[in-house]
């Protein structure tokens, strides 16, 4: 594919691809190449596959030449971008965004190349700004013009509250492109007011507008919102294994979005493999998404190991072997999940055990308030599907 066609590859919106054809034209004749921006605000501290979809498109654009310009939103983090939220969303402190900014550029650093991936913090010119400066700033946009976001709208209709300081969220996304010179800026289909917002500016600072492009968004695992609180995200941070595993729990109906928005194969290898057995796309699915974080090899290997564990009704090879320190006495079996690190959090072990989800060398245990003690011998603990411990 050419640089347009990468460009414009999987976009939902394109604003406007004859600017860009001449952008890519006039960049090659030159021999300098385009400036792309992603903004990446740190409102929570881990990434999942879901953020991997620009960044993935942003890998691809780096690979044939183009400056990748990674703007951490430090500042804008602190108001919250109100896109698709019907309420009033809390406002993060200083320490809060500086907590989740400590594994953000590792995991980005996943994806892009960083030693050639120019990043800024928003902070550098948003920290420098007078009151009076904000207010100029401010005043480059009409109450109306903001009111024309969908999301305000609804809440409007809806008598839900909007902060003043919500309307300040696009002018400052936007104000990002003009102080890094944006020649493209792409995010989420959900982004497009706020990328146009940054068009405008730049035409009002007498810059070239930025050419907007939006990709689509993806739900997580259960058909909500992708967030690692639901549980229902493929995270960066996951292993070979989990990847594969939580990829092959994907409902069948949405391959086709996930194989174009994760994968580089060619749209007529997808359509094929779409038409086929789903078991196979999907297991294809899982290979090409592990396979990039963790190579061929591990990702062949979490494959082998589900298909042992799941089709062949065998438990996997390497179940981890944890030697806890047991209290005296009995512990809630809820609290011990845990506390080894098979459940986030006691609650959700209690609704996996209540589900009938947990097992103890093979044998179901429903009751929330089963406790265990020391065993004698090491037990087999499986909770869900995909987590085991070899437990003494």
């Amino acid at each position: 594919m050419n640089d347009f066609e990468v460009f414009q590859r999987n976009s939902v919106d394109l604003i406007e691809a004859p600017q860009l054809r001449q952008r890519l034209d006039k960049a090659r004749a030159a021999g300098k190449p385009l400036r792309i921006k992603f903004g990446m605000d740190p409102s929570s501290p881990d990434l999942h596959v879901g953020h991997a979809i620009p960044l993935l498109k942003l890998r691809a654009l780096q690979e044939l030449g183009h400056t990748i310009v990674l703007i951490v939103g430090d500042s804008t983090a602190m108001v919250g971008d109100p896109s698709g939220r019907n309420k009033l969303r809390p406002q993060l402190t200083r320490e809060e965004v500086e907590t989740n900014l400590v594994t953000y550029t590792t995991q980005a650093g996943r994806i892009l190349d960083m030693a050639r991936t120019e990043v800024h913090r928003n902070s550098e010119w948003f920290d420098a700004m007078r009151f009076e400066d904000v207010l100029r700033l401010a005043g480059k946009a009409t109450v109306a013009r903001m009111l024309e976001r969908d999301t305000f709208e609804k809440r409007m209709a809806a008598g839900e509250p909007i902060g003043v300081h919500e309307f300040l969220y696009p002018l400052m996304q936007g104000w990002d492109s003009v102080m890094i010179r944006c020649d493209v800026e792409i995010g989420g289909s959900d982004q497009l007011f706020n990328l146009l917002v940054g068009r405008e500016l730049q035409e009002r600072e007498g810059q070239p507008g930025q050419v907007c492009i939006t990709f689509p968004l993806i739900n997580g695992l259960d058909g909500r919102k992708m967030s690692k609180s639901y549980g229902n995200a493929i995270l960066l941070e996951d292993s070979a294994e989990q990847m594969f595993g939580k990829v092959m729990a994907l409902p069948d109906d949405v391959m086709g979005t996930w194989f174009r928005a994760l994968t580089r194969l060619a749209d007529a290898e997808i359509d094929a493999l779409l038409g086929g057995h789903p078991r196979e796309a999907k297991a294809r699915l899982g290979q090409e998404i592990a396979g990039f974080f963790h190579g061929a090899d591990a990702a062949a290997r979490a494959r082998e190991s589900f298909d042992r564990q799941f089709r062949d009704k065998q438990a996997p090879t390497d179940i981890p072997e944890i030697a806890h320190a047991w209290p005296e006495g009995s512990v809630p079996l809820m609290v011990l999940l845990r506390d080894i690190g098979l459940a986030p959090s006691s609650g959700e072990a209690k609704r996996t055990i209540e589900q009938g989800g947990v097992k103890l060398d093979g044998q179901v245990v429903t009751d929330p308030k089963f406790a265990l003690g020391k065993p004698a011998a090491p037990i087999l603990v499986q909770f869900g599907k995909r987590k085991y411990a070899r437990l003494s």
